[in-house]
């Protein structure tokens, strides 16, 4: 609390002095520099520990995996300068450029991979992706500790430029796990010399286009060139990385050329509004799912028609018209445009089959429904949206549900150390494939804060994700987003986000992918 009033008041002096040295006139750009907003404090910068969206748009800037993708979100040679697929799609063994180095001048080796993929599965990191690398064979029994010698995981350096990868069976999107964060090379000698401060500046060794150089926390993260990058230094010398949580702050900061580039976490409904017919604004969709949660297993959620109830209670239709954001309506888990979504497989909006659920499940029109606060991550424009949802279970229910909202760390850290009955959440795509949306719920997912467990549906997500055949594979995604959504109703859909981004028109090269995850290594800043 103390450091976030010091950051903040910095900013405060940082927009006062600006305006007063400025006169009548505002800044320009700083040379070399790209200035951005966080919005927070990044809860970690190890890769093994990181779930969130801040912490991943520094991490992806200052490490690169065997491959990496391209704007249309193909995955190209990275690290990895070529690989093989071999056994029907069993073993994959890359091969590596041997001009990769980590900043302090060391090559990156197929050991850098394979130590650092063990450590995510090792039970002691308790690595929240280690489910990315189940199909590996003896992975999850490792993970899980039902055996406990790593060398049985089937993923090993074979030479220092070879590294091989034994699945148990096919993977249709297994590729694209190697262009994701929590699977990039790691240096056990840096990670063990440090323990839980090898993430620190001068401490932390990395291989992507930046570097590290100042991590002033709950103020500013400065990333820095890398000159060692196997594809040559990146256009910017530096990237200025603040963490100001408050959107009106963040937005007086870009009006002021103190930023050059804002997304969603600087720009309120109101500001948006203001500027959608700015040349400097875009809208585009992403794949980030906005839903309620329930614990399935805390009550009343631990009844099916209760959840079903709150589900269908929702009208949908309206949040787009009150967040002015470009949100979509949705009523599926997997969102459209992604193999395996279907209409027919999601929930309505029905009211008044929601009041007989409601009753059957003991609470006629809502009496006797225990007290409950509905948890959030604050946010200026988050205010508006949990203020909807609480209207509409009030309107169709007869029950009011009340609003309690935590500092973005601390509630990721409620979640996942002991999620309330209800609460609201979103989830992006980690990579362009339904898997990414439809293991999220599996049993044995980290990341699952429902608690939400059903054989049949971890078996379909199973069977989808090693099925050859797209059609078939569309068709088994279907039927578990059907039995997730319409029969089980484990959470509520409410809308698929869209980015709304700000560039000033000195900046190029600012990414705009479906996965909302900012690349910055082909960003320009023109002379001043």
């Amino acid at each position: 609390m103390k450091k976030s009033a010091q950051s903040l008041l910095f900013i405060a002096v940082l927009l006062a002095s600006s305006a007063l040295s400025g006169c009548a006139t505002r800044t320009g750009p700083e040379p070399g520099t790209l200035r951005v907003n966080l919005g927070s404090e990044p809860p970690s910068l190890d890769m093994h520990q990181s779930t969130d969206n801040a912490s991943f748009d520094v991490l992806c800037n200052i490490m690169i995996g065997l491959t990496q993708y391209t704007e249309d979100l193909h995955c190209v040679p990275a690290v990895a300068k070529s690989w093989e697929v071999l056994d029907g799609g069993r073993r994959y063994v890359f091969h590596l450029r041997n001009d990769a180095k980590w900043t302090d001048g060391k090559r990156v080796t197929a050991h850098d991979f394979e130590y650092a993929w063990k450590r995510l599965l090792n039970p002691s990191t308790a690595g929240a992706y280690a489910f990315f690398l189940y199909g590996i064979h003896n992975a999850q029994a490792y993970n899980t500790g039902k055996i406990k010698d790593p060398s049985l995981v089937g993923c090993k350096a074979l030479d220092d430029w070879t590294f091989e990868v034994q699945l148990d069976r096919p993977l249709a999107y297994f590729i694209y796990l190697t262009a994701y964060g929590p699977c990039s090379p790691a240096r056990k000698d840096i990670i063990e010399k440090f323990r839980d401060r090898w993430t620190e500046p001068g401490n932390i060794v990395t291989n992507g286009p930046f570097m590290l150089k100042k991590w002033q926390h709950e103020y500013k993260i400065e990333l820095a060139a890398n000159p060692n990058f196997f594809a040559g230094p990146p256009k910017v010398k530096t990237i200025k990385m603040f963490m100001v949580p408050e959107q009106a702050t963040a937005f007086a900061l870009y009006e002021n050329n103190e930023l050059d580039f804002i997304d969603n976490r600087s720009l309120s409904t109101a500001d948006i509004e203001q500027v959608k017919n700015s040349p400097e604004f875009t809208q585009y969709q992403v794949l980030r799912n906005n839903y309620v949660g329930f614990n399935v297993t805390k009550p009343p959620f631990t009844d099916a028609r209760v959840r079903k109830a709150f589900s269908m209670a929702v009208d949908r239709s309206i949040f787009p018209t009150v967040m002015k954001r470009g949100q979509s309506p949705l009523f599926t888990w997997i969102p459209p445009k992604l193999m395996g979504y279907s209409k027919d497989d999601g929930t309505t909006y029905d009211p008044e089959t929601a009041k007989t659920l409601l009753a059957e499940a003991g609470y006629p029109d809502g009496k006797g429904f225990p007290s409950l606060q509905l948890l959030f991550p604050y946010r200026e424009d988050t205010g508006i949206f949990v203020e909807t949802i609480q209207d509409q279970f009030k309107r169709n229910l007869n029950i009011q549900i009340g609003l309690d909202n935590e500092e973005f760390k601390v509630y990721l850290r409620t979640l996942k150390q002991d999620a309330p009955p209800i609460f609201t959440s979103t989830w992006g795509a980690d990579y362009p494939d339904p898997e990414t949306f439809a293991n999220l719920f599996t049993s044995y997912n980290a990341n699952n804060e429902l608690k939400y467990k059903n054989p049949k549906y971890d078996a379909l997500v199973e069977a989808a994700g090693g099925e050859q055949d797209q059609a078939k594979r569309a068709k088994l995604y279907e039927q578990a987003d059907k039995l997730l959504i319409q029969q089980d109703a484990a959470l509520c859909p409410l809308v698929q986000a869209a980015q709304n981004i700000m560039v000033k028109p000195w900046v190029h090269g600012i990414s705009k992918n479906a996965i909302d995850i900012q690349f910055f290594k082909d960003v320009s800043i023109d002379a001043p």
